[in-house]
């Protein structure tokens, strides 16, 4: 490192992230603010998200005046990021403008050729920007002629732009993880967002579709520090920390001193991890076991079950391994599990991604994400494009369009399926009206196939869409599929709808009859700030054993614990 230059207040530098949602945080611009803490130059975070209007973020920075911006550059706020450069560079010529992150780490000269720049900080960036700050100062913040001066120091890790051409300062070497600084250090900005953490960099597998692929091996902070810093964190009352390690349980004895650490801790904090399923052991399991409900999520990235398929992309494993351990992570019941598929891979067609969701699907995790496949820059799946037959958007985020396998038309019905997975199965909301449907279709795949064009002939997949109409809708694809007006359906969609919304208030197309002598006689004997309704049929019973019985059966709401009771006959019919 360089000696500290003797003024270093003179220069306002602004990191500037957009993320992909407002309760998202950005990493990467925290660790390089934490890598530069000792410089004392004046340096501020600014977050912002996709969804806020360009000219409004333009405004903020350029009012702020600074000397230097950088920018967190990825797939999704990609072309956001150009715009703001392109028009920073107008409003605010004398303006340095940096650019950093995967997005530009694997053309960077092309990138920094055909943009509004100075600077592209490839790969890991703490340690070549830490040296270009250090540099900036001492040559002082004029940005005429910033970058001959820069250029000629060849400054590893860095692209610099100059009237002429773009300079490549060589490749730098892996960080060593010990010289990484926390980046959380005295926050304050972090409420009601996700807080990203990383005990590791670097992954085991060469994944074909990851940017992981592109360097070799793992790469761990000492168990005792990522201890502390979750300590931290959880002293905070952060409400989720969001493992960034790509297969966080790739080292056993680091995966359990951790899981064990936090299981003893406990406080409100939950934690979700990436890990690989089948690599898990009996003593691991044992030890999840004893975690609290909902302190862990699990990320599993299944994206196919067809085993050639798999072998294809380099992931070496077996769907068969993979599902033994989920499904003895499912019977612990204090897990959340999200499994991940991905349409379009090389050599899968539309039967084998059906077969993949069916497989996945048996499992019933709580949630299943239907991701497609991007091409990103830098990857060894982009390099065999051609042999596949592989056509990908040209514009972030690279997104598959058509392979040899599967065509546009196919993955076009899988964006459909995608959206009802999500919104029905994915939000827990509708889980008894699923299994109504279920049985009355050949596989799991077909119901939301079904369910997904009824949507997209309804023209439902493009427009706004109420919560009560959301409920609605199963009562028109039943008319329309099997022609019937169904009485048990409106007592299970009226189920799940009073589950999760006011109960004092029904969408008109359910059944609402009230008995004000049966309430009475029910909350005289119970709390009077409980809720009474009247169903057709047992629907407990229905839920716990999926049998239909017809009849007048009443369930109580305590709104205080969440608690569904049902009315035992004995109450309703016996004596004041």
């Amino acid at each position: 490192m360089f000696g500290l230059p003797e003024r270093t207040m003179g220069m306002k530098v602004l990191l500037t992230a957009v993320n992909a949602k407002f309760i998202h945080s950005n990493l990467a611009v925290r660790y390089l603010k934490a890598c530069t803490r000792d410089i004392g130059y004046d340096c501020d975070i600014m977050e912002f998200s996709i969804n806020d209007r360009r000219e409004k973020v333009l405004e903020t920075l350029a009012m702020e005046k600074p000397d230097v911006v950088a920018f967190s550059c990825y797939i999704w706020n990609i072309d956001y990021v150009k715009y703001l450069g392109r028009h920073l560079r107008l409003v605010r010529p004398e303006c340095i403008i940096i650019y950093g992150g995967p997005e530009v780490s694997f053309d960077s000269a092309q990138f920094l050729e055909n943009n509004d720049g100075d600077f592209v900080i490839e790969g890991e960036g703490e340690e070549t920007y830490r040296e270009l700050i250090l540099r900036m100062l001492d040559l002082g913040i004029c940005r005429e002629g910033i970058a001959e001066n820069i250029r000629g120091l060849g400054i590893r890790g860095l692209y610099t732009k100059t009237e002429v051409s773009v300079h490549y300062g060589g490749k730098r070497e892996l960080m060593d993880m010990g010289k990484i600084a926390f980046p959380y250090d005295g926050f304050s900005d972090l409420e009601n967002k996700i807080v990203y953490y990383e005990a590791s960099r670097g992954c085991p597998f060469n994944c074909k579709y990851c940017l992981s692929s592109t360097s070799r091996g793992v790469r761990f902070h000492s168990i005792e520090r990522v201890k502390a810093e979750l300590a931290y964190l959880a002293g905070r009352d952060v409400k989720l920390v969001k493992f960034v390690d790509r297969t966080f349980n790739c080292n056993r004895e680091f995966a359990m001193s951790i899981w064990e650490f936090l299981i003893k801790l406990g406080g409100t904090t939950r934690y979700h991890f990436e890990i690989s399923a089948d690599i898990l052991s009996a003593q691991e399991l044992e030890l999840l076991a004893k975690a609290p409900p909902g302190l862990f999520q699990f990320e599993v990235g299944v994206q196919t079950t067809n085993n050639d398929v798999l072998r294809t992309i380099n992931r070496q494993v077996n769907f068969e391994d993979i599902k033994e351990k989920v499904c003895e992570l499912e019977k612990l019941r204090n897990i959340k599990q999200h499994l991940d598929l991905i349409a379009g891979l090389p050599g899968e067609d539309f039967e084998s991604f059906k077969r993949s969701f069916n497989d996945v699907f048996s499992i019933r995790p709580e949630e299943i994400q239907l991701g497609f496949l991007k091409l990103l820059k830098g990857s060894q799946m982009r390099a065999e494009a051609e042999d596949w037959g592989m056509v990908y958007s040209p514009e972030p985020p690279y997104e598959i369009l058509k392979t040899k396998d599967i065509s546009y038309e196919d993955l076009a019905v899988l964006k459909r399926v995608e959206e009802v997975v999500d919104k029905y199965y994915n939000s827990g909301k509708f889980e008894d009206i699923i299994d109504f449907f279920l049985p009355r279709f050949d596989s799991p795949f077909d119901f939301f196939l079904e369910l997904g064009d009824f949507f997209h002939r309804r023209g439902m997949l493009s427009k706004n869409v109420s919560s009560a109409d959301y409920y609605r809708v199963f009562l028109e694809f039943c008319q329309e599929k099997f022609g019937e007006d169904s009485i048990p359906l409106k007592e299970i969609i009226k189920f799940d709808y009073l589950k999760f919304n006011r109960k004092r208030w029904l969408p008109e197309f359910l059944l609402r009859e009230t008995d004000r002598e049966i309430e009475r006689k029910i909350k005289s004997s119970r709390s009077k700030n409980i809720h009474v309704e009247k169903y057709f049929m047992d629907i407990l019973r229905y839920v716990d054993k999926g049998e239909i019985v017809m009849g007048e059966f009443y369930l109580t709401y305590d709104d205080e614990n969440g608690k569904i009771e049902a009315v035992p006959a004995e109450e309703l019919h016996g004596q004041d």
